[in-house]
């Protein structure tokens, strides 16, 4: 009976003993089959490595080589806490306990890791009729801003742009194409991080178009909101490298604040900002030349209260101003004993109580900062117009007025051959209003020549010989017009 009874309370201590090593084993188990820790990954603008202290050398091993991370010294890190590599390369040790570790590193400041150098692309003149058509920089495009969804806008330091492809892991492969690069599938392949895929790209101010070729197809970036058709059937994304950031301290409780001018038409809900801890900011590329703005919050409009650059507008008020580019000085001589002289041109939209020019002993004067481009000008002496008397090349304005025409880095030369026994040549066209005796040009030899700045796309334009009208002898493209006498034509592609 005693037997029987140690036999019976046994029995239950050894089911108890098995059910522990059965769960003993289950854990063991499961925690041999869990992976090491090991990300690469991309989030808040920064790298970030994190590195499970338990991983296997080999998975470590493969984990560098995969990433091209050889010179950052990882090793030393995981098994021994030695970080001096790490910081040489610009990293930082977020956090390093016995379990884990985890390294950061911004974009802007990339340094060498992975070769960076070897991967930027400067973007220059593109070549190639199908490039042509992209040009960072044209008078066609005045303004331009990035808008995306689902992650950060690009980091930029400098003036280099790190494009982010987010997700698609599972690709083999991810270039990086665009205008930048003349559209090469083949020379910028992307970095792959455990977020997705990234590239550095050193970029001048201006607009971008570009694709993602993931294992051979082309995709556009799904994250940006920027996408245009280029009218042979591609939809490309658009990237604008910014040159000017908006700022506005305060007005934290505002709802929404908006950023006007002239170079979007006042258009007052177009350019919102974007609230920052301290108030709002907005990046955005704007062409060489003068532009005003006003800022608008919930409503209210002022102007920029940090920039004491400023024009006075049609309300009794004042514009704030921002310039880039070149200054061109614009003079009258004479007229001294005038109380005031406006300069007033298509550059500022015609507003006669905007450029007051400065008296000096021998006339007037004022610096104007302008981009590429024709313009047309007059001066307002005392509220009498006239056009610039020391300018010889004048336009017909809309009005019937004569308008002094400034031509500012001029990118194509008109030719007319073969007229060496001529008196004179004048150049006209859509550029100039077709004004006949505006441009006169110059002699070389048997041949004629004029440099204007054409913008993209086509032009129409005629030669008039002793005041004769004629179609460019020597360019078979022309189209008909409404005197049934032909117009020659010239497209502009970069």
């Amino acid at each position: 009976m005693e037997v029987k009874r140690t036999n019976r309370s046994i029995l239950p201590l050894v089911r108890i003993c098995l059910c522990c090593c059965l769960c003993l084993l289950v854990a063991s188990t499961r925690l041999h089959a869990q992976q090491p820790i090991k990300q690469y990954k991309v989030r808040d603008g920064k790298m970030y490595i994190e590195l499970g202290k338990g991983i296997y050398p080999a998975s470590l091993d493969s984990f560098i080589q995969q990433y091209k991370l050889q010179d950052l010294g990882l090793r030393g890190l995981v098994e021994k806490g030695l970080a001096d590599s790490l910081k040489k390369h610009g990293w930082k040790v977020e956090k390093n306990n016995n379990e884990l570790c985890i390294i950061t590193k911004p974009f802007s400041a990339f340094g060498s890791f992975n070769n960076p150098a070897d991967k930027i692309v400067f973007a220059g003149k593109n070549t190639g009729s199908y490039s042509a058509l992209f040009p960072a920089v044209s008078s066609s495009v005045v303004f331009g801003i990035n808008k995306f969804r689902n992650k950060y806008p690009f980091e930029v330091n400098d003036s280099v742009v790190t494009f982010f492809l987010k997700n698609n892991t599972r690709a083999r492969q991810v270039m990086l194409a665009g205008s930048f690069n003349n559209w090469m599938p083949d020379v910028l392949s992307m970095i792959k991080t455990d977020s997705g895929w990234i590239a550095y790209v050193k970029l001048s101010p201006g607009k971008y178009w570009y694709k993602f070729v993931i294992d051979g197809n082309w995709n556009i970036d799904y994250d940006n909101q920027q996408n245009e058709n280029d009218n042979r059937g591609n939809v490309n994304s658009v990237y604008y490298k910014t040159n000017t950031l908006f700022s506005l301290t305060g007005y934290i409780k505002a709802r929404k604040v908006f950023v006007s001018g002239s170079f979007n038409n006042w258009q007052t809900k177009q350019l919102q900002m974007v609230p920052t801890s301290t108030g709002w900011i907005l990046p955005i590329y704007l062409a060489n030349g003068t532009h005003t703005y006003r800022f608008n919050a919930d409503g209210n409009w002022f102007t920029d209260p940090n920039n004491n650059n400023r024009l006075p507008n049609e309300f009794n008020d004042f514009n704030s101003v921002v310039r880039i580019g070149k200054t061109h000085l614009f003079r009258l001589n004479g007229h001294t004993t005038a109380s005031q002289v406006v300069l007033t041109g298509s550059f500022n939209g015609w507003r006669k109580y905007e450029l007051v020019m400065n008296r000096t002993s021998t006339g007037w004067e004022l610096p104007y900062v302008l981009g590429p481009g024709n313009y047309e000008y007059r001066f307002i002496v005392d509220g009498k117009e006239m056009e610039d008397p020391n300018n010889p090349l004048v336009v017909i304005g809309t009005d019937g007025k004569k308008n002094g025409y400034l031509v500012v880095e001029p990118n194509y030369t008109f030719h007319l051959k073969g007229y060496g026994n001529a008196r004179s040549v004048y150049l006209a066209g859509d550029f100039n209003n077709w004004s006949p005796q505006g441009l006169p040009m110059k002699r070389e030899g048997n041949d004629w020549a004029f440099s204007v700045n054409l913008s993209l796309g086509k032009h129409l334009y005629k030669f008039v010989v002793d005041g004769e009208w004629i179609k460019d002898p020597y360019n078979k493209l022309w189209e008909q017009n409404e005197f049934n006498t032909g117009n020659s034509i010239v497209w502009i592609e970069q």
